[in-house]
C-alpha cells in the first residue's frame, strides 16, 4: 500500500486504529490527520479534574514520541473538505490532497445545539474538546451562577465538579427524569438524590425558552413557565449529533451514523468508520447502535486495524461504559434496554449498589454504584456468555464467582463431548 492508511479524527478511536495497524504488523505508511492543534488527548476528565483545577494539564493519549517511534505521520490542524472515493483521495480545505488506499473515519460527534434564542451570547457553551474545557474554567472561575441544560451524564458531571468548586448550579432538564436514555430509573433517582443533596438545583419536566444577555454575556436563563434563572455561563449538554458529513457528501451509506459492517467497513469497503461517528448491528442484542464509549471506540478501533490487514473478524466486544459524578463512580455493562426484571445488589442508602438486568433468564447487563468488582465481574460473564440466575446474583459476588467458574468448565467438556 504504498498510499497507506489515512485515519481522519485523532480522538480515542484514531489514535488507537493507528496503534493497532503497527501493532498488528502493518508496515505501510499511517496519517493521523486531526483539525486541532493539540497532542491527542483522554476527553473523560476534562467534565471533571480538568474544569475545576486550573493549573491541570491535558493527558495525553500517547507520547509525542510515540508518533515518531512508531512511524505514525500526525498532521495537526488539518481540516478535510471531502472525500474523493473515486480517486481515493481527500481534498484539504485552503488547498492540497491526501491519497489513500483505506481510509479510516474517526470522525466522532459534536455537541447537538438547540434553536434557542440567545444561544449566540457570550458565556453560552458546550463540552466536547479540550478548547471548550479550557473555557469553561475560564468562565467558571468568573461565574457565581451556573446553569446546565440536560441530565445526562456530561451535564451531571459538570454540575457535580463546579458545584463542588462552590459555584451555583441548576441543571434543566426536559424529560422527567435524569439519565432518561443511559440508566434505570432507580439509578437515575439515587443519582438526583445524591446531587440535590449535595446542593445543586435539578429541574425536570422543564424547557427554557430563551436565555437573557447583558452587553452581549448572558446573564439568565428564563424557563417556559416564566421562571428567571440567573447564570453567568450556560452549558449545553443534551446529546450529541454523529460527524456524518464527509461520508455522506462521499456517497456512502448513512443509518443514524456511518453505517459499517461487523468488519467496521462502510458500504465502500475501502473506507471503514468507527467510534461515536459509526452505526452498526450489534451482536448483543441484534438491533442497530451508534455507541459513545471510549471503550466501543477503542474496540472498534483494534478491529478495523485487523480488518485492513486481511483479517475477517467480527466485531463482538461487550460494551461498557463509564461515569464519574461526584461522590458515585457509576459503571455500566452491557446493553439493558427491553429488560423485564431486575435484582438489586448491594445498600442504595450506603451508595454501593448493583442493578443486574434481565430479559427472561438472560442477563442483558449490570450497572454499578461504587461497586467496581460487580463491574469486572459483569465483564467476564457476559464476555463468556453466561447468565446466572436471580438467586446466584442473590448469594452475591463469591456466589457468581463459583457459578461462572462451574460455567466456564462445563464449556471444554460440550464442545469435546
Amino acid at each position: 500500500m504504498k498510499n497507506g492508511v489515512v485515519i481522519v479524527g485523532a480522538g480515542h478511536a484514531g489514535v488507537q486504529a493507528a496503534a493497532s495497524l503497527r501493532e498488528e504488523g502493518y508496515d505501510g505508511p499511517v496519517i493521523l490527520v486531526s483539525d486541532e492543534n493539540e497532542l491527542p488527548y483522554h476527553k473523560p476528565p476534562l467534565s471533571k479534574t480538568f474544569i475545576k483545577d486550573q493549573e491541570a494539564k491535558p493527558q495525553p493519549l500517547r507520547g509525542e514520541a510515540f508518533y515518531t517511534g512508531s512511524s505514525i505521520d500526525y498532521r495537526p490542524g488539518i481540516e478535510v473538505e471531502s472525500i474523493d472515493a473515486a480517486g481515493q483521495r481527500l481534498e484539504i480545505s485552503g488547498g492540497g490532497a491526501l491519497p489513500f488506499e483505506r481510509l479510516i473515519l474517526a470522525t466522532g460527534s459534536r455537541p447537538r445545539m438547540p434553536p434557542l434564542p440567545g444561544a449566540d451570547l457570550s458565556g453560552v457553551v458546550s463540552l466536547r474538546s479540550l478548547a471548550d474545557a479550557r473555557l469553561i474554567r475560564e468562565l467558571g472561575a468568573q461565574s457565581e451562577d451556573v446553569v446546565i441544560l440536560g441530565g445526562g451524564f456530561i451535564g451531571l458531571e459538570i454540575a457535580a465538579t463546579l458545584k463542588a468548586a462552590g459555584r451555583k448550579v441548576t441543571v434543566v432538564e426536559a424529560v422527567d427524569r435524569l439519565l432518561g436514555r443511559a440508566v434505570a430509573p432507580v439509578i437515575a433517582s439515587h443519582v438526583r438524590q445524591r446531587l440535590e443533596a449535595a446542593g445543586v438545583r435539578i429541574l425536570t419536566g422543564t424547557t427554557i425558552a430563551r436565555l437573557e444577555g447583558e452587553s452581549g454575556r448572558v446573564s439568565a436563563a428564563v424557563t417556559s413557565s416564566g421562571e428567571r434563572l440567573p447564570a453567568q455561563m450556560v452549558i449545553i449538554g443534551i446529546g450529541v449529533v454523529p460527524n456524518v458529513e464527509l461520508a455522506q457528501a462521499a456517497g456512502i451509506a448513512i443509518a443514524n451514523g456511518i453505517r459499517v459492517d461487523p468488519q467496521m467497513q462502510s458500504s465502500l469497503p475501502e473506507i471503514l468508520a468507527i467510534g461515536d461517528a459509526a452505526s452498526y448491528r450489534h451482536w448483543l442484542t441484534g438491533s442497530d447502535v451508534r455507541l459513545e464509549s471510549v471503550q466501543n471506540a477503542t474496540d472498534q478501533a483494534r478491529l478495523a486495524a485487523r480488518t485492513v490487514l486481511g483479517h475477517a473478524d467480527a466485531f463482538a466486544a461487550v460494551p461498557w461504559f463509564w461515569s464519574d459524578i461526584g461522590d458515585m463512580k457509576l459503571q455500566m455493562v452491557g446493553l439493558t434496554s427491553g429488560g423485564d426484571s431486575h435484582v438489586v445488589l448491594g445498600d442504595l442508602g450506603e451508595n454501593r449498589f448493583s442493578i443486574y438486568h434481565y430479559a427472561g433468564n438472560r442477563l442483558l447487563g449490570i450497572e454499578s454504584v461504587n461497586r467496581p468488582g460487580d463491574h469486572m465481574l459483569g465483564r467476564k460473564m457476559l464476555g463468556a456468555g453466561f447468565s446466572p440466575t436471580p438467586q446466584s446474583v442473590a448469594e452475591g459476588p463469591d456466589g457468581l464467582k463459583a457459578a461462572l467458574a462451574a460455567f466456564q468448565n462445563m464449556e471444554p467438556a460440550k464442545a469435546s463431548a
